[in-house]
């Protein structure tokens, strides 16, 4: 099996990356971190970690990120999951001009960027018996909160895109998968200035995401607690949703 991950240098990303390396699957990381990277692939178990194989990547780069999926395919082969796992979260306010280049750059790393990785690879795939392209997505997605209009906009997108993606491919031999994390134990969520609940340890994470992704899942949150959670907050009226949030702790502001 050959896996291709943005992202991958930390996080989520990262524990993805070693789980798959632990079932024997070839694995290729991009993340714009060198060192990280290097110190991730130096961690992956033998006898195949000569086989693994990483690139210096900016997914704000298409170009780039396209110049990788190629050489990734020259190295291993047709991938049989692409993750579209790199992200950024960042409180914003739209309210603020100067939070601008920030709300734009998070829809580029978290949107753009996902179209942008699984388009190299669609054609390719489809000569594969069965094959997985995985949205790394966010209950942050589910309802706006204040403060994290840009983030949760992104996500909600991503939501929605692998949505459109999932039935345009629905004929064909890949499954299009959205991966929902709730909290998860991650440098991104550690300076949250705010009570996370049912926080998960990012292996756990990763277990029970190559699960989910094994079996097709069209959309699977992790863990299904925050299912739940993110159910109830879409059907909660407005005006209680509302009020129940106006005071709510924030992200703190890249701009601030």
């Amino acid at each position: 099996m050959n896996v291709f991950i943005t992202g991958g240098s930390a996080g989520i990303g990262a524990a993805l990356a070693k789980a798959y390396a632990a079932e024997g699957a070839t694995v290729g990381v991009i993340a714009r971190r060198g060192e990280q990277l290097k110190a991730l692939l130096e961690t992956l178990p033998p006898p195949k970690a000569a086989a693994h194989w990483s690139a210096i990547v900016d997914v704000l780069d298409h170009a780039a990120l396209a110049s990788a999926a190629a050489s990734f395919m020259a190295h291993a082969g047709t991938p049989d999951v692409v993750i579209a796992n790199a992200g950024i979260s960042s409180g914003s306010l739209i309210s603020v001009p100067g939070d601008l280049p920030v709300i734009e750059k998070i829809f580029r790393t978290n949107v753009m960027a996902t179209a942008a990785t699984f388009a190299p690879f669609i054609e390719s795939m489809k000569t594969l018996g069965q094959s997985r392209l995985v949205a790394i997505a966010s209950v942050a997605g589910i309802r706006g909160l204040p403060g994290s209009a840009a983030y949760c906009a992104s996500k909600a997108a991503v939501i929605t895109m692998a949505e459109s993606l999932r039935i345009e491919l629905l004929n064909t031999n890949i499954r299009v998968v959205t991966i929902v994390p709730g909290f998860i134990k991650t440098p991104m969520t550690r300076g949250n200035p705010y009570s996370m609940p049912f926080l998960m340890p990012v292996d756990q994470f990763a277990k029970r995401a190559l699960s989910a992704i094994a079996s097709g899942s069209s959309y699977r949150v992790i863990p299904w607690q925050m299912g739940i959670v993110a159910k109830l907050l879409r059907i909660l009226p407005n005006a209680i949703f509302d009020r129940a949030l106006v005071n709510a702790r924030r992200k703190p502001r890249a701009a601030s």
